[in-house]
């Protein structure tokens, strides 16, 4: 809907993880880059854990597409049971099932990367959400790490999810699995200073041209209210845009943010109304059914 009002070529708002708009603030860029290192140098298992919204899935994205051709990725984001998160992981690496059995899997796993060790390839096991997966799961998981040779790991484990993934690891029945982690990294909130920049860099992707396009009032009360998670400022900018789309606004000014988190405030007020303007009517002529 707004796209060309503003000169736009795509959404700059999506909440889809979409490596091409990572905005990487320090400590973005450092959680990337320690996967990225203990990948390279096999280090066995990593975890990677972070608040919701604040941009763990595109981290993990970026992260897949940085790997060299030479690395085979099997990406879990569903909570499966083992063997179904097993039969999953074959599927996704090309392995061809053996059968039903378990240990028919975990052999034909096994042979496979043995065979990618001896060409001097790599492969990764990432899985999101994990702090949604039960204490036996993860501790099958931790199993897997056993795939190895005297001097490496055959198999490099990233277990990504919310804070509650750390407490989980402190189990009793987990110690052995968090023995195992040799690499651990936290994506933080951005702080108030990294905000502009954030928003500026979305623009920059969508092809706006005026890096501008929200005033620095605009910014200070998106700031303010998102609390430095980046998919509250996505969901907020999204908004915004098609306030002042409605409203005739060429740059987003502070009355078009306030009037975005107002409706915002009401949807999470009133469950029936979800977070879009369906249903919703401006003040003039424009009939908003969507935000495209």
């Amino acid at each position: 809907m707004y796209l060309s009002f503003y000169g736009l070529n795509e959404k700059p708002f999506n909440s889809t993880p979409d490596p091409r708009f990572l905005y990487l603030s320090p400590g973005h860029q450092e959680a990337l880059a320690q996967l990225q290192y203990g990948i390279l140098e096999r280090k066995g298992f990593m975890v990677l854990t972070g608040k919701v919204g604040t941009g763990k899935t595109t981290v993990l994205q970026t992260l897949r597409r940085r790997l060299a051709g030479d690395t085979a990725v099997s990406y879990v984001f569903h909570t499966l049971p083992f063997d179904g998160l097993l039969c999953y992981v074959l599927e996704d690496l090309g392995i061809t099932e053996p059968d039903e059995s378990r240990v028919r899997r975990l052999i034909a796993l096994n042979k496979f990367l043995i065979e990618r060790e001896r060409a001097g390839q790599n492969t990764v096991l990432i899985i999101d959400e994990a702090q949604n997966l039960d204490a036996a799961t993860l501790e099958q998981i931790r199993l897997l790490s056993n795939f190895e040779t005297a001097t490496s790991k055959l198999l490099q484990i990233v277990l990504a999810g919310q804070p509650e993934l750390k407490a989980k690891l402190d189990l009793p029945e987990l110690r052995q699995l968090k023995q195992r982690v040799v690499l651990a990294c936290q994506i933080p909130l951005l702080i108030p200073q990294e905000v502009p920049e954030y928003i500026r860099r979305r623009l920059r992707v969508a092809g706006a041209h005026d890096r501008n396009l929200f005033n620095e009032f605009a910014v200070d009360r998106i700031t303010k209210y998102c609390g430095g998670i980046p998919r509250v400022i996505n969901i907020l900018g999204d908004h915004c845009l098609v306030f002042g789309y409605v409203n005739y606004k060429r740059r987003i000014d502070l009355q078009a943010v306030n009037q975005a988190i107002e409706y915002l405030e009401e949807s999470i007020a009133s469950p029936r109304r979800i977070l879009s303007l369906g249903g919703w009517r401006p003040r003039r002529h424009f009939q908003v059914g969507s935000l495209g």
